[in-house]
């Protein structure tokens, strides 16, 4: 977007926030507006999409401290439709106004920048065009594998695999054009990853998923179904399972750059809530031959605790 654009629009207005708003009131007012428009939520809403564009417009220079700054100063030029400018030192020489449209020649070939040379006298030089910024939101599994996305107003960005929630991807050189044969500037996309009810994203491509299994299962061992992002895979729980244990399947995790991560499987030992009568039979008969006691370990510590209290009594 041309800097002689700026007169048009009304970015502040766009975001529905004040001039004098914060970075954090401008966030928060974008974030809202880029959710509630984005066209992955408004599919076929032509509407939707180019209320997305300008808020993201908005977004890209006011989010950013120095075209911040310019965009307020050149408005600051602007009493409606004409600009004035004092040439010179201060109060001296003759006040100039000039129409914006006649500067820009309605609308076609010059912008602020030959505006500002032809009267003061100086070119500006090479600038690097404006870093603009846009979300994505992935589903977990294109998360896991990578995807590419197409954004609003047309380009495709590859979303590598792994990627996580929260992310900033930069794409160099896909931000704005550059000011007087400048490059163009770089567009980050931020990325937001739908949770998953079984998998947790790891480190390196590792997928984290808890399994519950039975007393019994733990005590014994046992072989269980377990769900992976393709077909489920069959783990074998070690006799002596506790809770909290984790086994590693190999190679069943989600991608990461050139490799595939494992699929880290926590156990969760499930106490039930309600016994039947035949069952609080068996295990106190279970617990009258349970020779190991968990709490050994307390015995020292207890024996001195009680003996302490027996003096203060």
């Amino acid at each position: 977007m041309a800097q002689r654009d700026w007169f048009e629009k009304d970015f502040y207005k766009v975001l529905g926030v004040s001039e004098k708003a914060s970075k954090d009131e401008i966030k928060r007012a974008y974030r809202k507006l880029a959710q509630k428009h984005h066209p992955d939520t408004n599919k076929d809403d032509a509407e939707a999409e180019q209320r997305f564009k300008e808020v993201s417009e908005a977004y890209s220079i006011l989010s950013n401290e120095e075209k911040r700054k310019e965009y307020d100063e050149i408005r600051s030029y602007s009493g409606g439709r004409s600009v004035g400018f004092r040439p010179g030192r201060p109060g001296g020489g003759q006040r100039v106004n000039v129409n914006v449209e006649d500067l820009f020649g309605g609308g076609q070939g010059a912008d602020v920048s030959d505006l500002f040379g032809g009267l003061f006298g100086f070119r500006p030089q090479e600038r690097k065009g404006q870093d603009l910024e846009t979300e994505v939101y992935l589903s977990f599994e294109d998360a896991v594998q990578g995807t590419m996305v197409e954004l609003a107003g047309g380009p495709k960005v590859r979303i590598p695999a792994g990627v996580k929630d929260n992310a900033r991807i930069r794409v160099a050189g896909k931000g704005g054009p550059g000011l007087q044969g400048g490059p163009p500037g770089d567009l980050y996309v931020r990325v937001h990853v739908h949770l998953h009810p079984v998998f947790r994203q790891g480190d390196k491509g590792d997928l984290l998923i808890t399994i519950p299994v039975t007393f019994p299962e733990a005590a014994m061992g046992a072989k269980i179904p377990v769900p992976t992002l393709g077909s489920s895979v069959t783990v074998k729980i070690p006799a002596g399972t506790r809770s909290g244990k984790v086994l590693r399947v190999k190679g069943r995790g989600g991608l990461f750059k050139t490799k595939t991560g494992d699929l880290l499987v926590m156990i969760e030992v499930q106490v039930p809530s309600k016994l039947t009568k035949k069952e609080k039979e068996l295990l106190e008969q279970f617990a009258a031959l349970q020779k190991e006691d968990p709490r050994a370990h307390f015995a020292e510590f207890i024996r001195r605790s009680e003996a302490a209290s027996s003096m203060e009594a």
